[in-house]
């Protein structure tokens, strides 16, 4: 169980970030970002922040260099390192399940590289797929009219409800160094969940448009087909998701602003044990 007397210093106070913040009763709490009270280009303030940190975690992404690791990387020796990386690294599998032990093959060499300088630190990587969470899920995305279906078959992707995100990375605190992969028990079709938040909003499925009309990044995104093994996380973190599937973590943000709606949708479905 984490300390209750930590003190954290955040690098990118993002979306995945507070929500880790937010989870430490009793911790002190430094961040840069637009969110946080750090300025991360005050050299001073920030060592000094180091210096005093317990614990560091960085969620920003990386440019050519890790910007952290460029500017800081030098002070960080001696504290708890954590890292939110992506399962991107792995590239596409085929839609085959992969676990740490796979190679970084990802089609982004700079997030690559920040992976294995992360791990080369003795930090824990924590390996993430695509996150959602309140404000931010394929429900918001449907209500506003910019969710899509691609009518792909065969194509599957892994998910984290931030939430669980949160309680591995705080699970973290006590583990070894190493790579984790933070997924849900149920890897998915793209279209199965928009089409499952549609059915929650009692709203008609958004329509099927051809890959060769969404931009560049979302065509890269649906390039990849690939299951992401959480096995290590639960072996070695202790952790498990509460959300394992993306039925649960749908129902669970419609509850938050339509509970009648959210207890009268469809039962979940029995989550892959993998």
């Amino acid at each position: 169980m984490a300390r209750s007397d930590g003190r954290l210093l955040i690098f990118g106070l993002g979306y995945a970030a507070s929500a880790v913040a937010a989870r430490l009763d009793g911790w002190q709490v430094s961040a840069t970002g637009s969110a946080g009270d750090l300025d991360f280009d005050d050299r001073d303030a920030v060592m000094a922040a180091i210096d005093a940190a317990t614990h560091i975690l960085s969620s920003v992404p990386p440019g050519e260099d890790d910007p952290v690791l460029a500017t800081y990387g030098n002070r960080l020796s001696g504290k708890w390192l954590g890292y939110l990386s992506s399962t991107g690294v792995y590239g596409d599998t085929g839609g085959a399940w992969v676990d740490e032990s796979a190679p970084v093959k990802g089609r982004r060499d700079e997030r690559n590289r920040a992976d294995a300088a992360w791990l080369a630190l003795r930090a824990r990587v924590f390996r993430l797929p695509g996150i959602y969470g309140p404000g931010r899920s394929p429900l918001d995305r449907v209500a506003a009219g910019t969710a899509h279906r691609t009518g792909i078959m065969g194509q599957v992707f892994s998910r984290i409800h931030v939430d669980d995100l949160a309680q591995g990375v705080i699970a973290g605190f006590d583990a070894p160094p190493g790579a984790y992969n933070l997924a849900d028990d149920c890897p998915a079709p793209q279209d199965d969940v928009v089409t499952f938040a549609a059915k929650l909003l009692g709203i008609a499925p958004p329509p099927i448009v051809p890959l060769e009309s969404l931009s560049p990044a979302a065509r890269a995104f649906h390039a990849e087909n690939r299951r992401v093994a959480n096995g290590k996380a639960k072996r070695v973190l202790g952790w498990r998701s509460r959300y394992a599937d993306y039925r649960t973590g749908l129902r669970a943000l419609r509850a938050i602003t339509n509970p009648a709606a959210a207890s009268n949708a469809p039962a979940t479905a029995s989550p892959d044990q993998r």
